[in-house]
C-alpha cells in the first residue's frame, strides 16, 4: 500500500500551491507538463517546496485542507522549518 504525501509547490510566479498524491514523481511531472491543476498550468515551472508523508488519503486530505487555510506567511514558515529542504 502506497503512502500519501501532502506537498507545497512554489510556482513560477512565486505563489504557493498545496496538493496531495500517492505518486509524487508522476504528479510533479504532470504539473510541469501543463496537465496538472488548472492553477499551476498558468504558473509554470513549479518546484517542490515542502513534503509531508501521511498514512492515508483521508488524513492527507485533512492536512491539505489545514495547510490551505494557513496564511502565506505561515506556509512560508512551515516550508522554512521543514526537514525537506
Amino acid at each position: 500500500m502506497k503512502s500519501w504525501q501532502v506537498y507545497i509547490l512554489r510556482c513560477g510566479d512565486d505563489t504557493l500551491y498545496t496538493g496531495i498524491t500517492n505518486d509524487l514523481e508522476n504528479r510533479l511531472k504532470t504539473h510541469n507538463e501543463k496537465r496538472g491543476a488548472r492553477y499551476t498550468r498558468a504558473r509554470l515551472p513549479v518546484t517542490l517546496a515542502y513534503l509531508e508523508e501521511v498514512p492515508s488519503r483521508s488524513l492527507a486530505s485533512r492536512r491539505e485542507a489545514a495547510i490551505k487555510k494557513l496564511t502565506r506567511s505561515k506556509k512560508l514558515k512551515l516550508i522554512a522549518e521543514s526537514e525537506f529542504i
